[in-house]
């Protein structure tokens, strides 16, 4: 196992981090792959106060020494925050399910465009600096799902430690993406990498020429295996997470995290992965190609990005986080779909010739439909 500082915290971190998210049903078992992934040299486990049963579940594992063996991180629940004094309530809740008297990593959770605004209005960001000041955390952090100018800003709205991030060989400009953890590093804050393989929705969605690609490929690694080692590649990525549900799953990927290391892609293999991302791509209902001609709209329509949403929420099978993305964040933004005059501007500088207007309340629709949280 290859071990990171983790930023500016001090902290010695392994690479692989175990998402606690995506446990068996068994608590039996969960423990068992709870320990067996701590007996293996795994150090940073991640969960979240929405997790089903998962605090709970860490707590019981992280018994008899397990505790003092790794760097528990877990998330406050903002969208259960009505006032200044609900951020301690449930972080002493998070404490008691936890078994412990502190968490390492204490990140604000999800901080799309509500969320944000929640935290500046309930002060939540004194309230990490009294936390800090309690022992009650020892580093600060926010996970986010959002877009990459609203990253920015809340990177630089404080003196934040860690930031947790979706990035995968195919949301490289989607989300915060490549430019964030980029922007983010420059900063100072270290990256944890949730999502990698887009909860395992990725696989379950292989276009036949992948699998093409990858036979033809002479370095022989399985597609899991190449989108660890796209991240693992960064110096900028800390932490590359992982929510496994079956110890068989867990093996495998401390298989592949045993032979990690920095700058070990050639330009052959970001070649590989480009041809990989392609092929994704290829399969797009719309056909946007994001050259940006639309934009800007009079009504501030994210055209390209919202066509972009909409296409990899048909390719993952109507994953939530791109539903959760357009909802959470495009509309309250303003940038949304539903702000379509049908003005038919857009119309005059496409150039794949796509009747954008109709398509925009087709994306609305399907992007508005209820998803699954759980």
């Amino acid at each position: 196992m290859q071990y990171m500082h983790l930023g500016k915290t001090g902290l010695k971190v392994s690479r692989f981090g175990l998402g606690c998210m995506r446990f068996p049903k068994s608590e039996e078992d969960a423990i068992a792959m709870v320990r067996y992934a701590v007996d293996n040299g795994v150090n940073y486990l991640d969960t979240a106060y929405m997790y089903k049963d998962s605090e709970v579940i860490t707590g019981k594992a992280l018994q008899d020494g397990y505790r003092n063996k790794v760097f528990i991180a877990t998330k406050s629940p903002i969208w259960k925050i009505g006032r200044h004094e609900d951020f301690e309530k449930y972080l002493d809740e998070q404490l008691e399910r936890l078994g412990t008297d502190h968490i390492d990593i204490y990140l604000l959770h999800n901080l799309n465009h509500d969320n944000w605004e929640k935290v500046k209005r309930f002060d939540g960001l004194t309230f990490l600096d009294k936390m800090l000041q309690k022992g009650k955390i020892r580093h600060k952090g926010f996970s986010f799902h959002g877009t990459l100018p609203a990253f920015k800003q809340i990177v630089d709205a404080f003196d934040w430690e860690i930031t947790q991030i979706q990035l995968n060989i195919l949301d490289e400009n989607q989300q915060a993406g490549m430019e964030g953890l980029k922007y983010a590093a420059g900063k100072g804050l270290a990256a944890i990498i949730m999502e990698p393989l887009r909860g395992g929705y990725m696989l379950g969605n292989v276009p036949e020429t992948v699998y093409d690609l990858l036979n033809q490929y002479p370095e022989k690694r399985t597609l899991v295996e190449w989108c660890f080692r796209w991240l693992y590649n960064m110096p900028e990525v800390s932490v590359i997470l992982s929510g496994t549900s079956t110890l068989e799953q867990l093996k495998d990927n401390l298989r592949i995290f045993n032979e990690s290391a920095l700058n070990v892609m050639s330009e052959a293999d970001q070649n590989l992965i480009k041809k990989i991302r392609e092929a994704f791509e290829s399969n797009n209902s719309i056909g946007c190609t994001s050259c940006r001609y639309c934009i800007p709209c009079p009504q501030g329509v994210s055209i390209p990005e919202i066509f972009r949403l909409y296409n990899s929420n048909q390719l993952m099978k109507s994953h939530w986080v791109d539903k959760g993305m357009y909802r959470d964040n495009l509309l309250p933004s303003g940038s949304g779909a539903d702000k379509c005059i049908s003005c038919e501007i857009c119309l005059e500088h496409c150039p794949q010739e796509l009747n954008i207007p109709v398509l925009l309340k087709k994306v609305h629709k399907e992007l508005t439909v209820p998803g699954d949280w759980s």
